[in-house]
């Protein structure tokens, strides 16, 4: 079997065999096979596609070309995963709460991708946070607390790290067949018995219309069903941020009063109970999704899951009892401007990738990979989409590093709202749910 074989059959719509997805996979993470051909390999997928049995192949290859966890544990193996979006740190809500309910979490996450927020840069704006450990130091975090939050080691789908620098420079990021595997093959490495997907749709996510988040959807959920983990996906709207601000440094400080009933972010508390609920359900934790979702606010009203999550910081490098302290410990931004509407009307709309374009160009995202985060930059107070603002009201406050960075991004908010006479339609949160 060599590399131009399974290229060309894929090229003349023979498809993916499973012998073949493992040798190109295992090429991929070894180095047999080289970028000319992983790049063409990419294009034939993108254009030809694959079938819902060869997805499932590739995905397993993928998963099988690194370390897969084993699980000897008294719960069940429960993760999420969400597809991007803006002011969405539901996953460091869910991973303690989940915990706190008896299941598992070994959350491995990544970083902010283009103008989407990264779980690990908001955790890294935490003092000391360390989200690089070794998969036996993740097994025994787990074990121990229930939950941790980490990055993806080198031994984690290798094959999927190679190719997934080469699909964005051959055009080939949008297949729903490469996007499924990659999303899978390394949430399938961490041993799953149980995963619940959150696909955004809208002016902030990748899938800016229903159909697209649909289409992915119904891909991540068949193909990781086929891989033998049970799994579901709530679309959930990402017209506007999920909460109230975006970066770092302050959405965990949103995250936080939220998980310690200091405040409530409407949003994105219904977003966890629903994808808490459906996630203990499908791991047998919960009757139902109703039944989860109370589970899931009895573990944020008692204190359990903060307590968790406190352990966790601390465990991985973070300051002892950050729930206490957290407003004092998270970093400031030197500067901070209050954006105004200069009209009166209704909040009609909100481009969201605008919003987190602008956090990535005050220093909240990366332009090239090698940029440095300044955690401490971003949006907060954000004005969510129909309330009714007079002029004078703020839309926005820029935390910024100086002046002139907040002057544009300032600049960048009032671009990203739409006033109008009248209120929009209201939009359900929760769309649709793929099982």
């Amino acid at each position: 079997m060599d590399a131009r074989t399974i290229i060309a059959g894929l090229r003349d719509g023979h498809g993916l065999p499973a012998e073949a997805a493992r040798w190109f996979a295992d090429g991929l993470a070894d180095g047999g096979v080289t970028d000319a051909q992983a790049g063409a390999f990419a294009m034939a997928v993108f254009l030809r596609g694959l079938s819902d049995a060869d997805r499932v192949c590739w995905t397993a290859a993928m998963r099988d070309s690194g370390e897969v966890l084993r699980w000897d544990l008294p719960g069940p193996v429960l993760d999420k995963h969400s597809t991007g979006g803006i002011g969405d740190s539901s996953s460091i809500l869910l991973a303690p709460v989940l915990a706190a309910c008896g299941a598992y979490v070994p959350m491995i996450s990544g970083r902010g991708l283009g103008h989407t927020g990264g779980t690990l840069d908001k955790l890294e704006a935490i003092p000391g946070y360390g989200c690089d450990v070794s998969t036996e130091a993740l097994q025994r975090l787990v074990a121990d607390l229930g939950c941790a939050i980490v990055g993806a080691n080198a031994d984690i789908s290798p094959a999927d790290r190679r190719l997934y620098g080469i699909r964005d420079v051959t055009g080939t990021v949008e297949s729903i067949d490469l996007i499924t595997a990659s999303i899978l093959s390394k949430k399938l490495s961490a041993g799953l018995q149980a995963l619940v997907l959150d696909v955004k749709v809208g002016s902030g996510a990748f899938m800016k219309t229903p159909e697209r988040a649909a289409a992915l959807a119904r891909s991540l959920v068949d193909t990781a069903n086929g891989a033998g983990c049970r799994t579901s996906a709530l679309i959930t709207d990402m017209d506007e941020p999920l909460a109230h601000s975006a970066g770092n440094a302050v959405e965990m400080r949103e995250t936080m009063d939220v998980l310690t009933g200091r405040g409530r972010s409407d949003a994105l508390y219904e977003v966890t109970l629903a994808l808490g609920g459906e996630g203990l359900a499908l791991a047998g934790l919960a009757d139902s999704a109703e039944d989860g979702r109370r589970r899931i606010g009895e573990a944020v009203s008692s204190g359990r899951a903060a307590e968790i999550f406190d352990r966790m910081v601390a465990a991985l490098g973070g300051p002892t009892g950050f729930s206490e302290r957290y407003d004092a410990l998270l970093p400031r931004a030197p500067v901070v401007l209050a954006v105004t509407a200069s009209a009166e009307g209704y909040v009609a709309a909100i481009d969201g990738a605008a919003l987190g374009n602008a956090v990535v160009r005050l220093g909240g995202g990366r332009l090239r990979g090698d940029d440095v985060v300044d955690p401490s930059v971003g949006l907060a107070a954000l004005a969510p989409v129909g309330v009714k603002v007079a002029a004078g009201t703020v839309l926005a406050e820029v935390h910024a590093a100086d002046a002139a960075a907040a002057e544009a991004a300032a600049q960048d908010v009032r671009n990203a709202y739409r006033l109008a006479s009248a209120p929009p339609p209201a939009r359900r949160l929760v769309q649709e749910r793929i099982a």
